[in-house]
């Protein structure tokens, strides 16, 4: 903050040397005097931001005009790009998420066939959408080409849904070889969980908030993008639950365990900082607001592993729901229960669990030839 004040005071008396006056302040004179400092003095990484926010905030009081951008022209690619966005939030009601990720690749596959020219969907074929594919698949990484193919299903559906085209194109589109569930749900251990959860000093502000959200993703098995989400609302304290708004907007309601309430409770009494925000965790930096998604609940859980020194089976947060689902499965819980409290829409999404259980699998195992 004091270095804040300082860049603010140097950038006014700059101003004044330079004759600028207040009303005439635009993101140039920032720049130019950020050129100008670094001749006289070491720049800091964050002197740039605190100019961003000293302007940002000029104009929010009115004092500076905010200045006029040159709005971009939009191709026919684009706009359809961004008819089909809205189509997916408004029809489809799909989370922020997959529509940044299915976007992208709906817009290559447009630009492909059209390049920056008029947009006629019902001149697409068979031929347009598999040369696509070919070309651009071999790029990818598995995971990447997989959800480029997905993208373009869903984009060749809504085509037809709208009527643009008869043919259903969404069967043309070919598979990227990739064997269902060949590999085994990476999950962090219990002790693992147990030996992170104790390394998390509890007496700092910081340290509860990372305590109450590791809790949450252990216990209850959360996505990183639904801690982010949770609100003050979603908590019902009197009769003890939780609300957690899921993939595709559903709800799902789940019991809150007294540990992880009393974690939540502790943070919101004596670390979270004073804000209009109506989120439950907010970011320690300013400005001080909720987390934007799921990267800043996996950057968080990453530092916490490193700082821990624990050697996890991955770096990201959804360990934690794969080890909740294997210790429910170790302790007699169905697939069916497994699923319904991890908040799967489709019984298939839970059956790659069956394969943690190894005591069950060795009776299905096949005797070596030989004895041995």
């Amino acid at each position: 903050m004091q270095q804040h004040v300082r860049i603010a005071a140097a950038f006014s008396r700059w101003l004044k040397l330079t004759g600028v006056g207040l009303k005439d302040i635009c993101d140039d004179h920032a720049i130019r005097y950020l050129r100008y400092r670094a001749r006289h003095v070491k720049p800091f990484p964050a002197d740039r931001a605190a100019l961003r926010h000293l302007i940002d905030f000029l104009r929010s009081e009115g004092v500076i005009l905010a200045e006029k951008i040159a709005a971009r022209r939009l191709l026919p690619t684009d706009i359809c790009a961004q008819a089909y966005a809205e189509y997916l939030r408004d029809a489809r009601g799909l989370a922020e998420a997959s529509v940044t990720s299915y976007v992208p690749f709906v817009r290559d596959f447009l630009h492909h066939c059209f390049g920056d020219g008029r947009v006629t969907l019902s001149r697409l074929r068979a031929a347009d959408v598999v040369s696509f594919v070919q070309l651009r698949a071999r790029r990818l990484h598995l995971k990447h080409a997989k959800l480029m193919t997905t993208a373009l299903r869903s984009f060749l559906r809504y085509v037809r849904y709208r009527g643009d085209n008869a043919l259903d194109l969404a069967a043309a589109v070919p598979v990227v070889a990739n064997w269902s569930m060949q590999s085994i749900p990476r999950a962090i251990s219990a002790e693992q969980t147990r030996q992170l959860l104790a390394s998390i000093d509890r007496q700092t502000a910081v340290g509860r908030r990372d305590y109450a959200i590791l809790l949450l993703l252990a216990r209850l098995g959360l996505r990183a993008g639904e801690v982010a989400l949770l609100e003050l609302d979603d908590i019902d304290w009197r009769s003890g639950q939780l609300s957690v708004r899921g993939k595709g907007g559903q709800r799902n309601e789940l019991p809150l365990p007294a540990d992880v309430g009393k974690a939540i409770a502790t943070y919101l009494q004596h670390g979270r900082p004073h804000s209009n925000s109506r989120r439950i965790f907010l970011r320690v930096k300013a400005p001080i607001t909720g987390f934007r998604g799921s990267n800043g609940i996996i950057t968080l859980v990453r530092h916490a592993l490193q700082r821990a020194g624990i050697d996890a089976p991955t770096m990201g947060a959804h360990q934690f729901r794969h080890g909740l689902a294997t210790q429910m499965l170790s302790h007699g819980a169905s697939l069916s229960e497994i699923g319904e409290v991890l908040g799967h829409r489709h019984p298939q999404t839970t059956t790659i669990y069956a394969k943690v259980d190894i005591k069950a699998l060795r009776t299905l195992a096949v005797p070596w030839p030989g004895g041995v």
